[in-house]
């Protein structure tokens, strides 16, 4: 069977197991990338508490979350919450090792990490602001919720972006990681289709072109939104 056989939507084609895969690690990295970005607002929003409590956990989150490896969270979320609901079943009568569902669990962890990635990014776009317009917005009365609407959160945001779509990519290569713990993401079913048909190259190649072709198309989507952004102000030479 040549390549393009091997990789159609024939019934011997595993075309259509790709692009479920696919379809899958788009969908794990999206839901821990959105969870991430909470994670990151409210690093970031500890982060300039006056509280010292809040500064000192914003500070410890981010120092054990980028410095662990990421494999290791995942491993850590999964047979932890797994532990967890095998002692609840145990309560119920349910006997051996009770898995925890591997999607949430991933997309969880994968949150997590990025969160903390996240929170620097942020801290550093609201640190980029310009001080004048903040006191400016002070001076003419607005409250605090006022000023973070119309002058934080917009600047913040424009300056955010570029990292933000950093993270991104980092988090779509990071979704390869929740194949160890069973979920049948494009890197797993890469794994099976080089298994079943002992070619791993076509397997592995086309892998990387799905992925390649994502980030792409991703990255052009935040080019354009920070493009638009941009719109309106004149930038350094």
């Amino acid at each position: 069977m040549d390549y393009f056989q091997l990789m159609g939507f024939s019934a011997d084609g595993w075309g259509h197991d790709m692009l479920r895969a696919t379809g899958m690690t788009v969908a794990v990295a999206f839901i821990g990338f959105a969870v991430g970005l909470i994670f990151g607002c409210l690093g970031a929003a500890a982060s300039f508490s006056n509280a010292h409590a809040l500064r000192l956990a914003a500070a410890a989150y981010t120092t054990a979350l980028r410095g662990i490896p990421d494999l290791l969270v995942i491993y850590l979320f999964y047979f932890g919450s797994s532990s967890v609901i095998s002692g609840i079943a145990a309560l119920f009568g349910s006997q051996g090792f009770v898995g925890a569902p591997a999607f949430l669990t991933g997309a969880l962890a994968i949150g997590v990490v990025s969160g903390a990635n996240q929170t620097q990014v942020l801290r550093g776009a609201v640190l980029a602001l310009n001080k004048g317009e903040v006191e400016a917005g002070r001076a003419y009365g607005m409250g605090p919720l006022l000023l973070f609407r119309r002058i934080i959160l917009p600047q913040a945001a424009r300056y955010a972006l570029p990292g933000v779509g950093n993270v991104w990519q980092l988090v779509m290569k990071e979704s390869a990681l929740i194949s160890v713990i069973g979920l049948v993401e494009l890197m797993r079913q890469a794994q099976v289709g080089a298994g079943s048909t002992r070619q791993p190259f076509s397997f592995y190649l086309t892998a990387a072109g799905l992925y390649l072709l994502i980030t792409f198309a991703s990255g052009q989507a935040f080019r354009l939104a920070e493009a638009r952004t941009m719109r309106g102000l004149r930038r350094g030479i």
